[in-house]
């Protein structure tokens, strides 16, 4: 049977004590508070008694470890897939803040509507909804958890929703380790419909998304 609900879970609080974008760079794991913040996501899907069959993850370590307290909850085996991984970017490994002022790098700031920095908008969404088609289809009944990253959310969002996907980064609506859920009735652009948006966890240092 396929699914009944889809979570989209952001992972929780990176250690990035040198506050750089991490993008795809391996290394940059949970810190202790964003351990607690997975467990909180966790408990939080739990306390809403729909069983979840399928437990789905993107293969950094930040995601994987964020699936961890799913997979113990709910005794499921996470699924690797490339398809919710975080966006390449071209700043990776660089403060943003100090990297926008550098003249050298103004060339991949002139066209924030693809973007010019890193993956295109329209890749990222094509992924992430085939992921999302892909593990409900795969799901014995129940409900599915996808562990993500903030820009593959935000843009699943925007596509289901059938809004522009050119958005500024500083205006996402996903924070660390929340729970966008999706139904798939089959209608709208993607087949799927927003039914809930939580935050579970408490607010933590939300640096280095892409």
């Amino acid at each position: 049977m396929p699914a009944e609900r889809l979570h989209l879970v952001r992972h929780g609080e990176v250690h990035n004590p040198q506050h750089v974008l991490y993008e795809r760079i391996p290394g940059y794991g949970l810190s202790e508070a964003g351990r607690g913040m997975a467990h909180a996501a966790a408990e939080h899907i739990s306390t809403l008694e729909r069983p979840v069959t399928r437990l789905v993850c993107s293969p950094l370590q930040r995601a994987q470890e964020s699936a961890e307290p799913f997979a113990e909850i709910f005794d499921l085996t996470p699924v690797i897939d490339e398809g919710v991984i975080e966006p390449w970017n071209a700043f990776a490994g660089k403060r943003m803040k100090k990297a926008v002022l550098n003249p050298l790098n103004w060339r991949l700031l002139v066209n924030p509507s693809k973007p010019s920095w890193g993956e295109p908008f329209a890749s990222i969404s094509q992924r992430v909804v085939t992921a999302m088609h892909a593990a409900w289809d795969a799901a014995d009944g129940g409900d599915v958890v996808i562990v993500s990253h903030q820009a593959p959310i935000w843009i699943a969002h925007l596509a289901v929703a059938g809004e522009t996907l050119a958005h500024s980064p500083t205006k996402r609506r996903c924070a660390l380790s929340s729970v966008t859920s999706f139904e798939r009735p089959g209608t709208g652009p993607t087949g799927f419909a927003e039914v809930a948006y939580a935050e579970p966890a408490a607010a933590g240092i939300d640096l280095g998304a892409v």
